[in-house]
């Protein structure tokens, strides 16, 4: 929330994560591994991304497993730099959101491939304001 993610413009990925339990203090994707969270598969980047009126929204997507593990949460992450392009490292990559609650959640993905299927109304994927 503090303008260092251009959701526009940066790569935003999803991942499959499980063993994770939130924290502010956590900004990067290494943040969260480092604390006990797996990561299980990463969606490609989201696509046809848009932020109206404070919402933000994109296509659904999907995530393939590569494991057979319980309880998988969703991060939602910004993969590259600020202007988008290629993955930066784990280090690097900044925190967005943590979804481990709400309808179908949390996700027992066995192996193969999980859609994530956005709400289609608000808040959508995230909310501000």
């Amino acid at each position: 929330m503090d303008g260092s993610i251009d959701l526009d413009t940066a790569t935003v990925k999803v991942a499959l994560v499980r063993g994770y339990t939130f924290s502010a203090a956590h900004k990067f994707v290494s943040d969260a591994t480092g604390a006990g969270g797996t990561v299980n598969g990463t969606s490609a980047a989201l696509a046809s991304k848009m932020v109206t009126d404070g919402v933000f929204d994109a296509d659904d997507t999907t995530i393939s497993a590569t494991a057979n593990a319980t309880n998988h949460g969703l991060l939602l992450y910004q993969s590259s730099a600020a202007a988008g392009g290629a993955d930066v490292a784990a280090t690097a990559q900044r925190l967005i959101a943590w979804f481990d609650t709400g309808t179908g959640l949390p996700i027992q993905p066995g192996t193969g491939t999980v859609t994530v299927t956005w709400p289609a109304s608000n808040p959508k994927i995230l909310k501000v304001g």
